[in-house]
């Protein structure tokens, strides 16, 4: 099965009385459509209203919209998922950590600490693994604390069958043994995902300037690249952002036509390059659309997540707590080298 049929027919809900999944700032539903597609149930918690709005149009999930709070009710269930905010780790900020009323980490801490879940996990930018290191620390050891043995991993979403290099941190709590979803060893490349469509200029198409190229060719100069940032389709895309798709920036995601003319990429090449169906349907304006899309979680790389989860659940085999706390300490800090 080629990568668009794929994520066309994998990528469908499918839920069927299995457990419920909470998300938190669950953006426009990557994560949940990816839980979907695996059998769960899930309940979303956002803000934003066109995210919200996302949601419900392609999930069998709600979404509720609210501005989330240590104290938001919450349905039980088993599993709690999220993609914390979490500006307050900035180094050039106060660096208050868990005090910052700025943070997403603890209503997710709180969420925990409410619902009691068999399992939880949440993903997050590479950053709290160098810089903010001593973020990720203080949010771990908090979590811990509330009995679950801590897991991180650094994972690619490349390697889970997505055409893009995409880097982020995954960290799991459980109780029992668990194991990340394996690497997948073929890579899918941009021009596998999109097809005709990177050849093609239809009428929507906002081409670069003669001005832009020039403001892109001083900042690949001044950025030291070697080689000119545009879509190359022999290999995946980099990293989609809020910044490079919605932005006219110099690091903007962009399609090098056969006629030499450049163009950004359209709403629906975003949606390819980040495992979202064909028939998942964005609501709000193309800016809105589009920070939904550079926002979220790849639904196929949350698929791959989702059949670890379930599998977790499948399993009788739990850790009494003092093994927890054995197992917990230290940090199970897993990197790739």
């Amino acid at each position: 099965m080629n990568y668009v049929d794929k994520i066309n027919h994998v990528l469908k809900p499918a839920t069927s009385g299995s457990p419920v999944v909470v998300d938190l700032f669950a953006g426009c539903g990557g994560l949940s459509l990816g839980f979907e597609a695996q059998g769960f149930e899930t309940h979303g918690f956002e803000m934003d209203a066109d995210s919200c709005a996302t949601y419900r149009k392609n999930l069998k999930g709600n979404c509720t919209q609210v501005v989330l709070t240590t104290k938001t009710e919450l349905p039980a269930a088993p599993v709690l998922i999220g993609g914390p905010p979490c500006q307050p780790f900035s180094v050039g900020g106060k660096q208050k950590g868990l005090k910052d009323s700025r943070d997403g980490f603890p209503i997710f801490i709180s969420a925990v600490e409410r619902l009691r879940p068999e399992i939880w996990l949440f993903e997050n930018v590479r950053g709290l693994l160098y810089r903010n290191k001593w973020y990720l620390d203080e949010i771990t050891q908090s979590l811990q604390e509330l009995g679950y043995v801590i897991e991180v991993k650094l994972l690619n979403a490349v390697d889970f069958g997505v055409p893009q290099n995409r880097e982020r941190i995954i960290v799991v709590g459980h109780k029992g043994y668990f194991s990340f979803p394996k690497l997948l060893e073929r890579k899918i490349s941009a021009g596998e995902a999109l097809g005709e469509l990177a050849f093609q200029a239809p009428p929507e198409s906002k081409f670069l300037t003669p001005s832009m190229d020039e403001y892109v060719a001083k900042y690949e100069k001044a950025s030291f690249c070697k080689r000119p940032r545009d879509l190359h389709l022999d290999k995946a895309a980099r990293t989609l952002t809020c910044r490079n798709l919605a932005g006219a920036t110099g690091d903007m995601h962009r399609v090098k036509l056969p006629d030499g003319r450049r163009r950004r990429l359209l709403l629906r090449e975003a949606a390819r390059l980040q495992s979202f169906p064909d028939w998942f349907e964005f609501v709000g304006t193309q800016t809105s659309c589009l920070n939904q899309v550079g926002n979220a979680v790849p639904p196929l790389f949350a698929f791959h997540l989702a059949g670890v989860v379930r599998n977790y659940l499948r399993s009788s085999k739990r850790l009494s707590p003092s093994d927890i706390v054995s197992n917990s300490l230290p940090l199970q800090l897993s990197l790739p080298f």
